[in-house]
C-alpha cells in the first residue's frame, strides 16, 4: 500500500504542478506565448477558459470523496494535453516545441493508475 501511495502522490504532484504552471503562467503577460497562440490560431481568451478549467481540475483532483468529479479532471487533463499535441502537429510546429507535453499524458496515466489502485487496496473500487 505504502508503494502505491508513494507513486500516486509522486505522479500526482507532478501533474498538478503542470498544470498549474501553465494555469498561472496564461494569465502573465508573454510576447513570446502569444505569439505562439497566434501560430496556433488560437485566441488569447480560450487561453484563460483553460486556465480557470485546469485550475478547477486541480481542485477536484485534490479533493477527496468526489470520485465522478476526478474522473472527469482526468478526462479534461487527457484532452487537453491531447489538443495541444494535435494544434502543434496541425500547424506544422516541429516535434521539439510539443514533445514535453507527452511527459504531461504519462503524469496522468501515472496518477490516474495508481488512484485506482489505491482504491482498489482500500476496498472501495467497484
Amino acid at each position: 500500500m505504502k508503494k502505491v501511495n508513494t507513486l500516486y502522490w509522486i505522479f500526482t504532484s507532478l501533474l498538478i504542478l503542470l498544470m498549474a504552471f501553465s494555469a498561472i503562467g496564461s494569465f502573465i503577460p508573454n510576447p513570446q506565448g502569444a505569439a505562439m497562440l497566434k501560430q496556433l490560431g488560437y485566441q488569447p481568451y480560450i487561453i484563460h477558459f483553460l486556465s480557470v478549467a485546469k485550475i478547477l481540475g486541480i481542485i477536484a483532483i485534490l479533493t477527496p470523496g468526489v470520485r465522478r468529479l476526478k474522473e472527469w479532471a482526468y478526462a479534461g487533463f487527457t484532452f487537453d494535453l491531447l489538443g495541444a499535441i494535435f494544434s502543434f502537429i496541425a500547424t506544422g510546429f516541429p516535434f521539439s516545441a510539443w514533445a514535453m507535453i507527452i511527459l504531461g499524458l504519462i503524469f496522468i496515466a501515472g496518477s490516474y493508475v495508481f488512484w485506482h489502485q489505491k482504491l482498489k487496496l482500500q476496498g472501495r473500487e467497484s
